[in-house]
């Protein structure tokens, strides 16, 4: 990388840190950014010094601010991102794991015109494929229409409206649990070390650090989150099964294969035979055989048929 780029990369890697920070009214200092950036104090003062050149920060009662065109310049950014995001999850193949990794090294290597240009093919979307709300060209953030997680209380049903995916590292944790934008949940248990709730019928537990990323739509109580579901995976071989319906952690190209080779709800799927290593399993579905693996089975919500059809 060269002096340029890696300087553009500072620069807009510092402003997105110090919206997040004004977003959570929570104070930006020189040890938060240092550790943001993986820099050290030295280094901060420096790149601060910079940013107060150009006019993008000013100093303000919760210390380091941005300025209104740092805010815009930040908003830029993470208008960016989601939009990457967003095409990766619905356009490729690109596991979501690696959909923010990779976000934020191309964000940085984007003109203006090739971001309109991935709006435009997409239909200028409003939010990203967690479900949070993607600036417009001019700024502006659609409703979030949600309240937190850590708002609710016990006996509450919501379903996840987004999920916030800064810091890096409360969002890693919160996706390997499998939420996801849609999914719906029950809560169990609310005390001030953990949140105990339903999701998809497999309880889940998270500290209120981690589940206050996690934003929400209240539900009415009497739905049915507590029904557990059954998915591919609980087939025996020679089992069948009826297709209820896919997670959306399946998306994109991903989930429009699926649905073409008959996954769909009132399909009926049977268990056929494992690979020798016992992944991937090979399923009959409208008398056609495709193998496919734990992963995506277990994604694929079905109600087991009791014995073998004839």
């Amino acid at each position: 990388m060269n002096l340029r780029k890696k300087q553009r990369r500072l620069i807009e890697d510092a402003l997105k840190h110090i919206y997040h920070c004004e977003s959570q009214q929570l104070p930006c200092t020189i040890q938060s950014l240092a550790g943001a950036l993986s820099l050290d104090t030295d280094q901060v003062t420096k790149l601060l010094s910079s940013l107060e050149k150009l006019a993008l920060i000013e100093s303000g009662r919760r210390g380091i601010e941005l300025s209104e065109c740092g805010k815009k310049y930040a908003l830029a950014v993470i208008r960016t991102h989601r939009l990457l995001e967003l095409y990766m999850a619905t356009e490729t193949g690109i596991n979501e794991k690696e959909w923010h990794s990779q976000a934020e090294v191309k964000e940085h290597e984007l003109s203006g015109d090739d971001v309109d240009q991935i709006a435009k093919i997409m239909g200028n979307p409003r939010y990203d494929p967690h479900g949070t709300p993607i600036p417009t060209k001019s700024g502006e953030l659609p409703p979030k229409r949600a309240v937190s997680l850590v708002d609710l209380h016990e006996g509450d049903c919501a379903r996840i409206a987004y999920i916030e995916d800064e810091p890096k590292s409360v969002y890693a944790k919160i996706a390997a649990i499998g939420l996801c934008q849609g999914t719906e949940l029950k809560i169990l248990q609310h005390g001030p070390d953990r949140i105990r709730f339903l999701a998809d019928g497999e309880e889940v537990e998270l500290s209120p650090l981690y589940a206050a990323n996690v934003n929400v739509t209240p539900l009415e109580k009497e739905r049915d989150i507590e029904r557990p579901r059954q998915s591919l995976t609980d087939l025996g071989l020679g089992q069948q099964g009826i297709v209820r319906g896919i997670s959306r952690k399946i998306r994109g190209r991903q989930r429009r294969r699926l649905m073409d080779m008959g996954v769909i709800p009132g399909t009926v799927i049977t268990a056929q035979m494992k690979s020798p290593g016992g992944d991937p399993t090979a399923y009959v579905i409208r008398g056609a055989s495709i193998a496919l693996r734990r992963e995506q089975a277990s994604r694929i919500y079905i109600d087991r048929i009791d014995g073998e059809r004839k």
